[in-house]
């Protein structure tokens, strides 16, 4: 049997329009751009042989063919709407799209998801491309791990992970040699050496530096790097001094492929955060990856005294 109705998308687009009066409100509520939906309406008149809307200089109307049709689909569109609403629902209780800052997850975070797998394992976590802006418009994750401070995301549930502790590292032979020729005695000395930076955090040095007891320090920064895996390889070829998070660098201090000129309790605000809209707290997934994610942020060395730093000042 040849079918008379015309595709979904169609349908949706066209009932958009008659509810919004507005080719372009129309695109902004199904996340599709004006072309789109233009094309669509066309298509069906097309399929009709009638005009089913009318445009003015203010608004757009529908013609009476235009007003049968929408009576005719708008309840089923509704019930078919609503009827998949409620099949995704059940399926997403076991499923989290999750993105992250790249190093962060590929360093600290995915070492320790066996155990998140363990624990839950009727959850399926999917990550999806970072951004590093993300606000969670159009299609987007249900939860993001981010860089920033706590204050960055006032529209968002956002909950402090790991991250602020941050320290001095170097190529292990720089700081030999300036501990040989009886130099690196105070943090202010470094400020004689190559200065390497993350490019979203040039501020690192200096809030480091006057945590550190430099309080007129004005560092001069050397070169500066997107990404801290690339920062971290750039202090392993010893082009310089670096301030990176802890968290990121346990490995390396620990083998000896970086050294730290000082081991001072020195922490940021800036950190690693996980946010969610605030309607997604409770979305199931969420809730159990949250959860374990602040339970297996505090066995990290020194989260406890952050979290209690946090909960003073923010």
């Amino acid at each position: 049997m040849r079918l008379q109705s015309p595709s979904m998308s169609e349908l949706h687009a066209f009932a958009a329009v008659a509810r919004l009066g507005s080719f372009t409100r129309a695109a902004e509520a199904l996340c599709v751009t004006q072309g789109a939906i233009s094309r669509a309406i066309a298509r069906l008149e097309e399929h009709f042989g009638q005009p089913l809307v009318q445009r003015n200089a203010h608004r757009l109307l529908l013609t009476g063919a235009g007003q049968q049709l929408l009576d005719a689909v708008a309840g089923p569109l509704a019930a078919i709407e609503s009827a998949s609403a409620a099949l995704l629902a059940g399926d997403r209780r076991h499923h989290l799209t999750l993105s992250a800052v790249p190093t962060l997850a590929s360093v600290w975070l995915v070492p320790k998801l066996p155990d998140f797998h363990r624990r839950h394992p009727d959850i399926r976590l999917d990550f999806v491309p970072y951004r590093r802006d993300e606000d969670f418009s159009g299609p987007a994750p249900d939860a993001a791990l981010l860089a920033g401070e706590a204050g960055k995301w006032p529209a968002l549930q956002v909950d402090y992970i790991v991250g602020r502790e941050m320290v001095p590292v170097c190529h292990p032979d720089r700081a030999r040699l300036r501990r040989e020729a009886g130099k690196w005695n105070d943090p202010a000395e470094l400020l004689d050496e190559p200065l390497l930076y993350h490019t979203t955090a040039p501020a690192n040095w200096q809030h480091w530096l006057q945590a550190a007891g430099v309080p007129s320090a004005a560092p001069k920064l050397s070169t500066g790097f997107d990404q801290v895996s690339i920062l971290v390889q750039a202090v392993r070829a010893d082009m310089g001094v670096a301030v990176l998070q802890r968290c990121l660098l346990r490995d390396e201090i620990a083998s000896g492929r970086v050294a730290m000129p000082f081991d001072l309790p020195i922490r940021l605000q800036r950190g690693y955060f996980l946010c969610a809209p605030k309607e997604r707290r409770d979305h199931p997934a969420l809730h159990h990856f949250r959860a374990w994610l602040l339970e297996t942020a505090t066995q990290d060395p020194g989260i406890a005294e952050v979290r209690h730093e946090s909960a003073q000042h923010e």
